[in-house]
C-alpha cells in the first residue's frame, strides 16, 4: 500500500479554496474520453451493424441487448465491491488492474465488429461473447476509474472539479464518438481507442506514486458485514433525486429521433442537434463547477433542474420548420448537462467521506449508482414508448392529435419529473444540511 503522503490530500487538507492543478486534472479525466466513445457506437451503431452485416433478425437482436445490457446494470455492483479490494491494495496494484482490463476491452471492441460470415446463428454467438466481455471490460474499467477519484475526497470545489474533469472528458468522448465511426471505419475506431487508452492509462500512471493512501475497510468485531449503503439514509434519499432526474432526461435521449423525424419533419438536422448539445454541455461544465464552489451542490444541480425546464418549456409548442428554434433548445439544455453529470457524484463523494464506514467502500456506493444510472434508460423506454403506443402515435404518423401527444410526451412529462427532482432536492437539504455546503 502506497504510504507516502499525496500532494492531492495535502492541497484539499485544512483549505476549502483550493484549487485542482490542471494537469492531475487532465491525467485523472484522460481515460474517461476513450471509455466515452466506446460507449456510443455499442448502443447507436452496433444494432444496425448487425442487422445489416450479419442479418441477425430485430427480434432477436432486441432481445439479446436488452438481456445483456440488464446483466450489465445488475453486475455492477459486485464490480464496485473489486474495485474497492484493488484499491486497497494500492494504486499501483489498481493501475495494473486497469491495464489488464483496457487490453481485454480495445480486444473485444475490435472484435465486436468482425462477425463471422455465414448463417447468422453463428454472428449472434459472437455478438453475445464479444460483447458480453466488452461490457463486462468496460464497466470494471469505468468503476475503478470513478472509484480512483472518488477516494481522494476533498472540499466541494475540489470534489466537483474532479468530477468535472472526468465528465468534461466523457462529453468529449461522445463528441469524437458522433463522427469517428464515419470518419474512419470500425477497424480505425478500434485502432484510435486503442491509442487513447493508452494514454488514458498513461495519465492514470502518473497519479499512480501519489494517489491518497486508502487504509483497509474496518470489518466488526464479530464478524459481521458492514452495513449495505442501502442502509444508509442519505444515499437512498439522493439516490431518489438521481433516479427521477436521470428518468427525465432519459426520456427526451429515447425520443428524440422520433420528435426530429416527424414532429419537426427535420430529421437531417439530428446531427447537428446532437452536437450542439453535447458541445454545451462541455461549455457549461466549468460554471457549473464553480457555481457549486459559491452556492454549493445541492442549490446549483436545482439551478441546472430548473435550467432544463425552461429550456424545454416551449418546445411541445414546436412544429415542422421550427428545427432553427429548437437548436436553441438543445443549447440549453446542453447547458443544464453539465450540472447532472458534474454535481451528483461530487455529492455522493461528500456522502461517503461523511460516514465513518464510508471511506474505502466507494466502489460498493458507486456499483449501485451506475446500475441505477444504466437503468434509467431502460426505464425511459418502459415509461415513454408504451406510452405513446397506447395513446395512438405511431412512427412516421402524420395525425396531429398524435403528433401532438409525441410533443408533449417528448417535453412535458420531463419537465414535470425535473420539478419533481427539484421539489424533493430541496426537501432534502433541510434534512442533509451538508449537500448545501460550500
Amino acid at each position: 500500500m502506497d504510504a507516502a503522503r499525496p500532494p492531492l490530500e495535502l492541497a484539499t487538507r485544512g483549505s476549502q479554496a483550493a484549487r485542482l492543478p490542471w494537469r492531475q486534472g487532465l491525467a485523472y479525466g484522460a481515460l474517461a474520453l476513450p471509455l466515452a466513445f466506446v460507449s456510443l457506437p455499442l448502443y447507436v451503431s452496433l444494432p444496425h451493424h448487425y442487422a445489416t452485416q450479419a442479418g441477425v433478425p430485430l427480434t432477436v437482436l432486441g432481445a439479446t441487448l436488452l438481456g445483456l445490457r440488464a446483466l450489465d446494470a445488475l453486475v455492477d455492483p459486485w464490480l464496485g465491491r473489486r474495485a474497492d479490494r484493488l484499491l486497497q491494495q494500492g494504486a499501483r496494484t489498481a493501475w495494473g488492474a486497469a491495464a489488464l482490463m483496457a487490453l481485454v476491452l480495445a480486444l473485444a471492441f475490435a472484435g465486436l465488429w468482425q462477425p463471422p460470415a455465414g448463417e447468422w446463428r453463428r454472428a449472434w454467438v459472437w455478438l453475445v461473447l464479444s460483447l458480453g466481455v466488452c461490457t463486462l471490460a468496460f464497466s470494471a474499467l469505468s468503476l475503478l476509474h470513478q472509484g480512483w477519484g472518488t477516494r481522494w475526497g476533498g472540499s466541494v470545489a475540489w470534489r466537483t472539479r474532479v468530477t468535472a474533469w472526468r465528465e468534461g472528458a466523457t462529453l468529449l468522448g461522445v463528441l469524437v464518438a458522433s463522427g469517428l465511426p464515419w470518419l474512419l471505419g470500425t477497424g480505425g475506431t478500434s485502432l484510435a481507442l486503442g491509442c487513447a487508452l493508452v494514454l488514458g492509462l498513461w495519465g492514470l500512471w502518473t497519479l499512480a506514486s501519489s494517489a491518497p493512501p486508502v487504509a483497509a475497510v474496518a470489518h466488526p468485531a464479530d464478524g459481521t458485514a458492514l452495513p449495505s449503503p442501502w442502509r444508509q439514509a442519505d444515499f437512498r434519499h439522493l439516490l431518489a433525486v438521481f433516479l427521477i432526474n436521470g428518468t427525465a432526461s432519459a426520456i427526451p435521449a429515447t425520443l428524440l429521433p422520433f420528435f426530429v423525424s416527424d414532429r419537426l419533419m427535420a430529421a437531417d438536422w439530428q446531427p447537428v442537434l446532437l452536437l450542439a448539445y453535447f458541445a454545451a454541455g462541455a461549455v457549461g461544465l466549468p460554471a457549473w463547477a464553480a457555481l457549486a464552489g459559491r452556492v454549493g451542490l445541492a442549490p446549483a444541480w436545482r439551478g441546472g433542474m430548473l435550467l432544463s425546464v425552461l429550456g424545454f418549456a416551449a418546445t411541445p409548442w414546436l412544429a415542422a420548420g421550427d428545427a432553427p428554434a429548437f437548436l436553441l433548445v438543445c443549447m440549453a439544455s446542453g447547458l443544464a448537462l453539465g450540472a447532472d453529470l458534474a454535481l451528483p457524484t461530487a455529492l455522493l463523494t461528500g456522502l461517503i467521506h461523511h460516514h465513518p464506514d464510508g471511506p474505502g467502500r466507494e466502489g460498493q456506493f458507486l456499483g449501485w449508482w451506475t446500475c441505477a444510472s444504466k437503468l434509467n434508460l431502460a426505464l425511459a423506454a418502459g415509461l415513454a414508448l408504451p406510452l405513446l403506443a397506447s395513446l395512438g402515435y405511431a412512427p412516421g404518423t402524420r395525425d396531429t392529435a398524435a403528433l401532438d401527444t409525441l410533443a408533449w410526451a417528448y417535453a412535458g412529462l420531463p419537465c414535470l419529473l425535473k420539478l419533481l427532482a427539484l421539489a424533493l432536492l430541496w426537501r432534502l437539504e433541510r434534512v442533509h444540511p451538508s449537500w448545501s455546503a460550500t
